[in-house]
């Protein structure tokens, strides 16, 4: 497209970005490009605490562009390459990294399963992620379709900063690695559904004891980041299926 200057000439028309969120979001994908690189020098812990810094940034660019009013679709699309460095490649290439590359000394035919199952993950991640940018218009706002991938990353990363900061090889959890990629995988692709917390009205008054029990959560956090911020992850994660399955149970 084309537009006149001042002198009646014809140019290409520059678009224009709003710079605060894109450079939160452009942090996050720094997050998750840094953990790639510490993965590649055995750095573990650095890695996973990186995207876990993503996580947080990919949650701080989308508020920063509401309350700024400052949404735009360069910055929805943006934000989801972002996430699938941050979250779908950088989870991949780390668990690889740690421990699905020692399939290739389990004998004949598995040399081949740590790769294909990273790249498995990576592939459900950007089908998750293109699937949420394209809704159903009947879609219910509060619950998401499959396991975000923010949620997998952590269940990822979240395992082998825990196994490695307590002194463990990768090789040693090389098949529950390889079963928690798979899984973690698919649980993004399937249907299963998980609760968005969009409902939830963050400006209205809580009682007291909501603000102690954040207290106490960020204390547990504090103490021991790997171990509470998986169990966290975890529990979510769990909460799609045996939602699913009560309610397919009263169904009958």
């Amino acid at each position: 497209m084309t537009e006149q200057d001042e002198n009646g000439n014809q140019g290409p028309r520059h678009k224009s970005i709003f710079l605060l969120p894109n450079l939160f979001t452009t942090a996050a994908m720094f997050a998750g490009f840094y953990a790639i690189v510490a993965a590649q020098t055995g750095r573990f812990s650095a890695a996973a605490i990186a995207i876990f810094i993503a996580m947080i940034l990919d949650t701080v660019d989308g508020r920063v562009a509401r309350m700024t009013n400052t949404q735009t679709e360069f910055g929805a699309e943006y934000d989801s390459l972002a996430d699938l460095i941050s979250f779908g490649l950088a989870p991949a290439l780390v668990m690889y990294q740690w421990s699905l590359i020692y399939l290739n000394d389990a004998g004949p035919g598995w040399a081949k399963l740590g790769w294909l199952a990273a790249f498995f993950y990576t592939a459900a991640a950007a089908m998750r992620l293109a699937r949420f940018n394209v809704p159903s218009p009947d879609e219910d706002k509060r619950y998401f379709t499959g396991l975000p991938s923010p949620t997998a990353a952590a269940l990822m990363i979240g395992m082998v900063w825990i196994w490695h900061d307590s002194g463990f090889s990768g090789e040693t959890f090389r098949v529950p690695a390889f079963i928690l990629t798979i899984v973690a995988g698919g649980l993004m692709v399937s249907n299963i559904k998980y609760l968005t917390f969009k409902d939830i009205d963050y400006r209205s008054k809580v009682p007291f004891m909501g603000i102690l029990l954040a207290l106490v959560a960020l204390l547990l956090i504090a103490f021991d980041p790997p171990k509470v911020l998986f169990t966290g992850f975890l529990v979510y994660t769990l909460s799609g299926p045996v939602a699913m399955l009560l309610k397919w149970r009263r169904g009958r």
